[in-house]
């Protein structure tokens, strides 16, 4: 009787220490929803707005909002040609869309998505972040390779920086540097969003096309998706050195950072979320791959949360040539178990 009692106890131990095991890896996450919301047009950035429970999703020639908890559109910014991505300032509630087939920023209210005016950025504009350090958004412009500083307040450009090929997507330490990806060079700049100069430059050893990119604010590292080989690289903020490159999925193009659970994440094509565990400053693993669906590439992290949001569509063909089946676009959501 003692016996089974000891078995039966030392079972449901070791049951725990595995279940918690596999919390702190991280490696419980899964597709927890499936939002439909259908509609013609690809798609890229998405961001999610914690406070406001929303999600503004890039649609070719708009945006759409859709609720977090409901998974229903509850709004659109309409005239958005060419719309990449969306950067938010709460404190003075706006948000801004950068619009790459017509050069500008659509400056809208974060309450009533309102347009409130559009400001002319430089050619191609793509990623787009709002830096609190500054109080500036800056725009990354892929066609004349630099990037254009926007006073938030105002709504007025007031400067731009030369960045020495086409950058993709950027993080700040909110102190006083802004990171940026150039994914024709495989290359990671840094820069004074205040002084508008550029830091320092360094090459992304292992690193080819350089995309997503994220950042730990805490112990500085940046988490860039090299979407041209399958690889994350783990980069020290002060020095450059590249620190890790783990494996992830083909195609990445976003990657995300919860300073809550310390886990960096890596959205690809191949229809993957890579869940790499951040153990100390210097130590990374893989903990586990989610299956989501594919050409689910893009991603945003809800902080509060800790929900994963990708979307993608019914897609056939090659990048080039692609094809979506009409209607099919959807919104996965992933989070954890636990």
């Amino acid at each position: 009787m003692k016996m089974r009692t000891a078995i039966r106890v030392s079972f449901i131990l070791l049951a725990t220490l595995t279940a918690l095991a596999s919390i702190a890896a991280g490696a419980d996450y899964k597709v927890v929803a499936t939002w439909k919301l259908g509609g013609d047009g690809g798609w890229d950035y998405l961001t999610a707005d914690s406070d406001g429970h929303r999600l503004f999703i890039a649609r070719a020639t708009r945006v759409m909002v859709i609720d977090t908890e409901s998974g229903k559109q509850v709004g659109e910014i309409p005239e958005t040609t060419g719309v990449h991505g969306i950067a938010l300032d709460s404190e003075i509630g706006r948000g801004f869309t950068s619009n790459g087939r017509e050069d500008s920023v659509s400056v809208f209210d974060l309450k009533s998505l309102a347009v409130e005016k559009k400001i002319k950025v430089g050619s191609g504009p793509d990623a787009i972040l709002y830096d609190p350090f500054s109080k500036r958004v800056f725009t990354f412009n892929a066609k004349s390779h630099d990037t254009t500083a926007v006073d938030a307040s105002k709504g007025e450009v007031v400067g731009k920086i030369d960045l020495g090929g086409k950058p993709e997507f950027a993080a700040t330490d909110e102190k006083g540097t802004v990171f940026v990806n150039i994914e024709d060079t495989s290359e990671l700049v840094a820069f004074d969003p205040q002084k508008l100069t550029v830091k320092s430059r360094w090459k992304l050893a292992n690193c080819e096309e350089p995309t997503g990119l994220a950042i730990d604010r805490k112990n500085r590292r940046l988490f860039v998706g090299c979407g041209g080989n399958k690889k994350m690289a783990i980069v020290d903020a002060d020095s450059g050195k590249v620190l890790a490159t783990p494996a992830i999925g083909e195609g990445c193009d976003a990657t995300a950072f919860d300073a809550d659970r310390g886990l960096a994440f890596a959205s690809a094509g191949d229809g993957t979320i890579t869940v790499i565990q951040e153990s100390g400053a210097d130590k990374f693993s893989v903990a586990q791959t989610v299956t989501t669906q594919k050409a689910a590439r893009t991603m945003a992290l809800d902080p509060k949360t800790h929900r994963l949001f990708t979307v993608t569509a019914n897609v056939t063909g090659t990048r080039q040539e692609r094809k979506i089946e009409p209607d099919s676009f959807v919104v996965v959501v992933v989070e954890a178990a636990h």
